[in-house]
């Protein structure tokens, strides 16, 4: 029974075309990277064929006059300390959520349920009016502060989900040992539920690193910019004197090499991170 399920032909279409879209997009990332060491004539004449020498000047453009490099070191610090601080936040209030199990803690819960569904489409221009209100528009603070509300409900929610997955017994334990409330927090629930902490990290971090509406409207500054923006602006640089390739193509490899990495490596953890705790 089940090898006629393993071999059965919808298993076998569905397996295919998963690797063809994981084949398309490993081809994407090769060609972009290729395409980031040739000049804008040569992409031009021949758009997919291999570099006849590395143009490694291209990232040396993007990383300096494109902007690339002030944008990367803002896009390091927004995205670092969003994710730092959402988790902080998230984390006591998931925990008090998954263990008082009460009529008002599954409503709040819930509540935060709801939140995932609102676009930020609709809360960009009341943001952007209360921000301009109290002077942090253009400043880290305010697109920090932003990037933390808007990622607080799915961050409580899948950690609500870890939370609920503790045994109980382990804080029973540090209470007989004579640990208050909020050590037995810090020193036994936190270091169990690492796993889910790291995950919603990582998430958040990856929102972060990829967001461009916010940071497009709240960032005005060149200096201030995020690595998305910075490559929206220089495409919109360069369209009057014709547009350097080989260039943007470096730029794009800057903004995605990080992500790529950060898969490759954690990967797994995020994916078993996301089913754990969601699925409690």
């Amino acid at each position: 029974m089940t090898i006629s399920k393993k071999r059965s032909p919808l298993r076998v279409a569905g397996l295919a075309i998963v690797w063809l879209i994981v084949a398309a997009d490993i081809a994407l990332l090769i060609w972009i990277f290729l395409t980031s060491l040739r000049d804008t004539k040569d992409i031009f004449a021949r758009p997919f064929a291999l570099p006849t020498s590395a143009e490694l000047g291209n990232y040396a453009n993007a990383w300096g006059e494109g902007g690339f490099g002030a944008a990367a070191l803002s896009s390091v610090l927004l995205a670092v300390v969003s994710s730092i601080a959402a988790v902080a936040i998230s984390a006591p209030a998931a925990y008090m959520l998954a263990r008082r199990r009460t009529r008002t803690s599954n409503s709040i819960t819930m509540l935060f349920a709801m939140g995932l569904g609102v676009p930020g489409q609709v809360l960009l221009v009341p943001l952007f009016v209360a921000m301009a209100s109290v002077g942090l528009v253009d400043t880290y603070t305010g697109l920090n502060l932003i990037y933390i509300g808007l990622a607080l409900p799915f961050t409580v929610y899948l950690l609500t989900g870890f939370f609920a997955g503790v045994p109980l017994v382990l804080e029973e334990a540090a209470a007989i040992d004579g640990a208050s409330g909020v050590r037995a927090f810090v020193r036994v629930i936190l270091p169990v539920a690492r796993g889910g902490l790291i995950t919603a990290f990582l998430l958040h971090f990856i929102g972060s690193w990829n967001e461009t509406l916010f940071a497009i409207a709240f960032m005005q500054s060149d200096d201030k910019v995020t690595l998305p923006v910075a490559l929206v602006n220089f495409v919109k640089m360069q369209q009057f004197n014709g547009l350097d390739w080989g260039t943007m193509f470096a730029g794009m490899c800057i903004i995605l090499a990080p992500m790529v990495a950060l898969f490759a490596w954690m990967g797994s953890r995020i994916i078993q991170g996301m089913t754990v705790g969601i699925g409690k």
